[in-house]
């Protein structure tokens, strides 16, 4: 089980976004990378293009680059602040629980 999900709100701990949240658009689990909506926006170059009949204009396009996942912590939704994640055991499933309220964040 991974202490990160898609679709979970994390705060950016280190780096030049230090202090954002944003919700998990995607996991990278291979390259330990994380994509959050809002952070870490980079520039990308993009030429025109034919797609079947319709242009696609070119120009640059801003989109989210990946950040490692250690550079990040979950927000617990009880307590709203951003906190470290043990496992343990509710109604016989393993779920994920914050370290600083003790509530469940599954």
């Amino acid at each position: 089980m991974n202490r990160i999900k898609k679709g979970d709100t994390v705060e950016v701990i280190a780096g030049d976004d230090l202090g954002a949240r944003g919700e998990v658009l995607r996991l990278l689990l291979g390259e330990n990378r994380v994509v959050i909506s809002g952070v870490n926006m980079v520039i990308k170059h993009q030429s025109s293009q034919q797609a079947g009949r319709a242009q696609v204009q070119g120009g640059r396009v801003q989109m989210e680059a990946p950040v490692h996942l250690s550079n990040v912590m979950v927000v617990c939704p009880d307590c709203s602040q951003a906190s470290r994640v043990s496992f343990g055991e509710v109604d016989g499933r393993k779920v994920r629980i914050c370290r600083k309220c003790g509530e469940a964040i599954d």
